[in-house]
């Protein structure tokens, strides 16, 4: 294999501050401005090691303000992101659910689990990690077990 993962994935925002707030507090990312002036914001936000949300703020532009269902967003549809461990995991899972991104839903994917949650821009993100040892599937929807939904 050639590559070694993604290094980065760019969006769009109406809002960095609140952003980078967001992806701080709930995944303890940091973030640090590159670029900015009257037209433009860049700011990287770190979800990993060699990993970045390129977080582009312009001036005038309402993309970050079109909100459609899964499968409707062209061919950005949302980002996986890989917790460090299963503790790490259900640490984000409590933060998420705390700040109402999630409902807390956990799919057991058989060989991961995944929980999907939406980001103050309406960007859908999944968290996975994986199930070691596991050499089945199971298909979207399957609930892991020891995960409630939260009404």
């Amino acid at each position: 294999m050639l590559l070694d993962g993604i290094n980065h994935v760019g969006v769009l925002t109406n809002d960095t501050a609140r952003l980078v707030a967001f992806y701080r507090d709930i995944f303890d990312a940091t973030a640090r401005e590159a670029e900015h002036n009257d037209a433009l914001t860049l700011t990287m936000i770190n979800i990993g090691p060699d990993r970045e949300l390129n977080v582009f703020e312009i001036k005038g532009n309402t993309e970050a303000q079109h909100q459609t269902p899964m499968f409707g967003r062209g061919r950005l549809d949302h980002i996986g992101l890989q917790a460090a461990s299963r503790e790490a995991f259900d640490e984000i899972r409590d933060r998420l659910i705390a700040c109402g991104a999630t409902d807390g839903f956990v799919t057991d994917f058989g060989k991961a689990l995944s929980l999907f949650f939406i980001d103050p821009d309406g960007l859908e993100g999944e968290v996975l990690i994986p199930v070691p040892g596991a050499t089945h599937t199971n298909p979207p929807g399957t609930p892991a077990a020891g995960y409630e939904r939260v009404t």
